[in-house]
């Protein structure tokens, strides 16, 4: 078994810090990614990170990790409300996937109800924040475990 998970950041999460605080926090993603870093080697994983903004990238990386990651982590961002093309893309990958978001969509604006990722991940994290990076690590190495 690969000792590797792929944590995915979408669109406009690299503003994350300054973007909305009052819904984000002030914590960078390369604060995020640091803690997930951590969280991941404690579990005896190494983490390797992409944000994009371009739905595209995600889509490759998520094939490029077929046969190499054993699971998967993505915050799509508003990807989550929209995109089939990562849902099929994510439907291709064997491995455990959790979809974490640090605000909470289900008590924010409607569109953001919907998740397109939600049929084909192991799980959401979403609505603790920072913590919420940490958590979805701990989901996959928990599941990598079992």
């Amino acid at each position: 078994m690969s000792k590797e998970i792929l944590l995915l950041s979408g669109p406009n999460l690299n503003l994350l810090g300054t973007r909305s605080p009052e819904i984000y926090g002030t914590d960078t993603l390369e604060a995020h990614v640091a803690r997930a870093t951590a969280r991941a080697a404690v579990g005896g994983f190494q983490l390797r990170h992409l944000q994009s903004n371009f739905e595209g990238v995600l889509i490759e990386a998520i094939h490029e990790a077929r046969g190499v990651a054993s699971g998967i982590v993505i915050n799509a961002g508003a990807l989550t409300h929209t995109s089939w093309a990562l849902n099929d893309a994510l439907a291709t990958f064997a491995g455990p996937k959790v979809e974490i978001h640090l605000s909470n969509p289900a008590a924010r604006e409607p569109f953001r109800h919907l998740s397109t990722l939600a049929g084909v991940v192991s799980g959401s994290i979403a609505g603790f924040g920072p913590l919420s990076y940490e958590l979805g690590i701990d989901a996959v190495v928990s599941l990598l475990n079992q």
